[in-house]
């Protein structure tokens, strides 16, 4: 399946560069739809990408990237079976979730998430899976969790680990508050930056460019560079379920879904 258009997101394959499109109103949360069209993304990967070189992950969405998780689903699914009863719940989701990150992550093409704006929780996770996150300047990344009385699921600690050094590891997960793209391309987070509404056509530009590269030896490279760090995010989905079940994430996620601001999410 070269090209497909879902409720969420939508795909296609040009010249060798794979576009996945997230564009879910209003900020791309992550629900369980958008976790059906990222399995169904993920299945297609496995043909695409012995005709393609890289992978391109962006919004056309104005708020930005992703805005994470959807916790207003997460809520009610939770309540509707009482907090106590979800961790099954959250523990499935999380599975699969961490499959199809697993998967981008382990991809052997060249992965870069082209991000703008909101790009906080599981939309920082998803960003995390690629090889290369080119931001425009307006780009705002944040781990919000600890707020709601849990740690990020989707993976962004461990990659986070693996690819900065632990001060700034500790100061987005401790602290909860966001950092500009200009930041974080300081920490190394970002490899460049665009000026705004830039991203995308960056991201072209470089898959492009990689293109003329062996794309053995370009995977090669990448096992090689980027190693999935499997038991801690074994460690994540446990330590996730055994949160979500304490009385601090129900208060926190009520809080969420009774807010009546724009964007609740926003630090």
């Amino acid at each position: 399946m070269q090209s497909y258009t879902g409720e969420t997101l939508s795909w296609k394959l040009v010249d060798g560069c794979i576009e996945l499109t997230l564009h879910r109103e209003p900020a791309n949360e992550i629900g369980l739809k958008t976790l059906e069209e990222l399995e169904k993304f993920v299945a297609a990967h496995e043909i695409l990408k012995n005709q393609a070189h890289a992978l391109i992950l962006h919004s056309n969405q104005k708020a930005g990237f992703s805005a994470g998780a959807d916790l207003r689903d997460l809520y009610h699914n939770a309540k509707e079976i009482g907090f106590d009863n979800a961790a099954p719940l959250v523990r499935d989701f999380l599975n699969r979730i961490h499959a199809v990150m697993n998967a981008i992550d382990a991809s052997p093409l060249t992965t870069i998430a082209a991000v703008h704006g909101v790009t906080f929780g599981g939309g920082f996770e998803l960003a995390l899976v690629c090889d290369l996150i080119f931001a425009d300047k307006m780009a705002r990344f944040c781990f919000p969790e600890l707020r709601l009385g849990l740690i990020p699921g989707f993976g962004g600690i461990p990659r986070l680990k693996r690819d900065l050094g632990n001060a700034v590891v500790r100061d987005l997960l401790l602290t909860g508050r966001s950092i500009n793209a200009t930041k974080a391309q300081t920490v190394g987070l970002v490899s460049q930056l665009a000026a705004e509404g830039e991203s995308l056509k960056l991201a072209r530009f470089t898959a492009s460019q990689v293109k003329k590269f062996d794309r053995q030896v370009s995977a090669a490279a990448k096992q090689f560079l980027k190693p999935i760090p499997f038991a801690e995010l074994q460690q994540e989905i446990d330590i996730f379920c055994e949160l979500f079940t304490k009385p601090a994430v129900e208060a926190g996620l009520r809080k969420f879904v009774e807010s009546t601001d724009a964007q609740p999410y926003l630090p």
